[in-house]
């Protein structure tokens, strides 16, 4: 079976990370974890080094340079896709140009509500009863990008750490079934593959 080569770019603790390794893992996925970039010493970070990735720690530049020596790596392995997964430095449009529909994004609002940080804040403040995420195609724009897939639960407490549990919990399902769809149906042109699911978990929603 032919496999799609990916990248994951992190920034934080690593949860979609390991989500997308476990993923891999299974014989039917048709992508395979070649070189996770980090921009900062992070549990992403160790994590990835723990699992025998090759793992490129590229910090303390400014963003050309930083962006000119992942694209040079990204070469190297021949990647096909790149997964931002908890990445937190946006993207230059030069560099998302380059990589036109190869990178996809998880971002933690039902988007197009609430791009951008602090995102679990804002719905609480704001007194949002429904939250979730939302994987979408990179593009120049912040978190603006073709939306490929969603969950969504009622928001039934203000508990901040609570919801950035629910959050990271069903983030860590939603990607990697989303990253193999989009490695079908884009990368391998599968398509079987088109039609939308929509599953119910614990009373969330997945469209994808």
């Amino acid at each position: 079976m032919n496999k799609a080569n990916l990248s994951v770019f992190a920034s934080g603790i690593g949860s979609n990370l390991l989500a997308i390794h476990k993923a891999s893992m299974d014989k039917s996925f048709p992508g395979k974890l070649q070189l996770v970039i980090c921009n900062k010493i992070c549990p992403a970070f160790e994590l990835a080094k723990s699992l025998n990735y090759d793992t490129k720690l590229i910090s303390n530049l400014d963003k050309d340079k930083f962006e000119e020596i992942a694209h040079q790596e990204l070469i190297k392995k021949k990647i096909d896709l790149i997964c931002l997964a908890g990445y937190m430095r946006v993207l230059s449009p030069k560099f998302v140009f380059k990589w036109k529909n190869k990178i996809l994004n998880i971002h933690p609002s039902i988007l197009p509500l609430f791009p951008g940080l602090n995102t679990h804040k804002k719905i609480l403040l704001n007194g949002v009863k429904i939250h979730g995420s939302t994987v979408h195609i990179v593009n120049e724009r912040l978190d603006s990008g073709k939306i490929l897939g969603q969950f969504a639960f009622a928001v039934k407490s203000n508990d901040l750490d609570f919801l950035i549990y629910n959050i990271k919990k069903y983030e860590n399902l939603l990607y990697p079934e989303v990253i193999k769809k989009y490695i079908w149906t884009f990368l391998f042109k599968e398509d079987k593959f088109l039609n939308y699911k929509n599953i119910h978990i614990d009373n969330v929603v997945f469209s994808y």
